[in-house]
């Protein structure tokens, strides 16, 4: 087991979630989806956040204290004090247009008809399709700026990664910047792991 506590992040759709599961599998650590703590348990889904407080009592009682884990999703503006375990982040990128096409497959996958013309989740959908689609706004402070200058801010060493790659290279980047410290992408932040 690979004793590293590891954030994959990135916008949605990039494929932090994917990535993150594959090198938790292969290091046979834990991993958890931020999603698991930042929403309530809700039918529909992803409709209530728990306040700050309890997301992080809940993750240092139940993930953050373990000696490896690989953690899918942001802690921007909220998580700092689980950063600071981690020892290092993966900040995955990928053209809009292949996030939206990631996004509205796996939408398609998990709801199915309730998000088609009608459906009981169609306001829902269309909702979260629209955040998603924001994210390089440049009219607004978009969330890639706030990402940007949030990763600058860490102190610990950041693995920048085209998300668009085959999993099986991603895996093989995050891997080999571990092992003997050649990085797969441009690093920056702090000391590398």
């Amino acid at each position: 087991m690979h004793a590293h506590r590891l954030l994959v992040t990135g916008p949605s759709g990039a494929g932090s979630t994917t990535l993150g599961r594959a090198i938790a599998t292969l290091w046979a650590a834990a991993h958890a989806d931020v999603d698991d703590y930042l929403w309530m348990p809700t039918d529909p889904p992803y409709t209530h956040k728990r306040p700050v407080p309890q997301r992080l009592e809940l993750m240092n009682a139940l993930f953050v204290p373990r000696a490896a884990w690989v953690l899918s999703g942001t802690l921007r503006g909220w998580g700092d004090s689980v950063i600071a375990r981690a020892d290092a982040v993966v900040f995955l990128t990928v053209e809009q247009d292949v996030r939206m096409d990631r996004l509205m497959r796996r939408e398609v996958v998990r709801y199915g008809d309730t998000i088609a013309p009608g459906g009981v989740l169609e306001p829902a959908h269309h909702d979260f399709m629209d955040w998603a689609r924001g994210y390089e706004d440049t009219d607004v402070p978009a969330r890639q700026s706030k990402d940007e200058r949030w990763l600058k801010g860490l102190t610990c060493p950041v693995l920048r990664l085209d998300g668009a790659r085959p999993s099986d290279e991603l895996v093989r980047a995050v891997t080999r910047w571990f092992e003997d410290g050649t990085p797969g992408g441009p690093v920056g932040g702090g000391r590398r792991p």
